[in-house]
């Protein structure tokens, strides 16, 4: 636990896939780390767990484990990993033991966005299109958001429910990066989840999609993450 970590292994959250890390994974590739992107289904908790498992398998040493909005839960499960240094939660969601997004998100602070999810079809969410770019890229060009906007991907209403058997930020440290003009996970929520986890905090304005819109302050952030400090 003790050792630089020159590993990192990114999960993405809900709606994207692991795409989006493209700019992180260029930087932290410049500066000299071995970065994995996970392809989590995000279908179920639990798949999506396994397939960050499998990735971790793969590292030969500590590794610095990243998870951007739902994938902050997908991080907390699959984090007690024994090659898991340190957990950075980007935007994200931090869930404790028997807690699920769905639950975290059940009671929004007075006055807060609400994230514009459509009612589920066979089992699946979808952002609403034409909110996209308000709701979950605000800093990014329009024509970027629109591609985001249609490449999104069906979330699960398992991967919405699925709860954490033993959260991984109880014994690992972790890192939180606050998105300050976030209007998928409110500012507030952020905060609360990040102080309860004894994360060390960096604010930086930004959308929810700032691990796209803002690398550099996510690249800085994992790089501490990795060196303990």
């Amino acid at each position: 636990m003790g050792s630089i970590a020159v590993n990192v292994v990114l999960v993405h959250g809900a709606f994207a896939d692991g795409s989006g890390w493209q700019p992180v994974h260029d930087l932290l590739k410049r500066d000299g780390y071995r970065v994995s992107v996970v392809q989590n289904p995000t279908l179920s908790l639990d798949g999506d767990a396994e397939a960050t498992r499998l990735i971790l398998d793969r590292q030969d040493g500590p590794t610095v484990l990243v998870g951007h909005s739902y994938g902050g839960a997908v991080i907390s499960e699959a984090g007690n990993h024994p090659q898991v240094s340190a957990l950075v939660y980007v935007a994200a969601f931090v869930p404790d033991k028997g807690e699920s997004v769905n639950m975290l998100i059940a009671d929004p602070p007075p006055g807060a966005p609400v994230a514009p999810i459509l009612p589920p079809v066979d089992g699946f969410l979808f952002l609403d299109r034409d909110k996209f770019h308000t709701a979950f890229a605000g800093d990014l060009p329009a024509a970027q958001a629109e591609f985001l906007a249609d490449s999104q991907v069906p979330w699960g209403v398992g991967a919405l429910g699925g709860t954490i058997t033993e959260a991984a930020w109880r014994t690992k440290p972790s890192w939180y990066m606050v998105a300050t003009e976030d209007r998928m996970i409110p500012p507030p929520a952020q905060r609360a989840m990040s102080e309860r986890a004894g994360a060390t905090v960096a604010e930086v304005a930004g959308s929810h999609a700032i691990y796209i819109s803002q690398p550099e302050a996510v690249t800085e952030l994992i790089k501490k993450a990795a060196v303990g400090g």
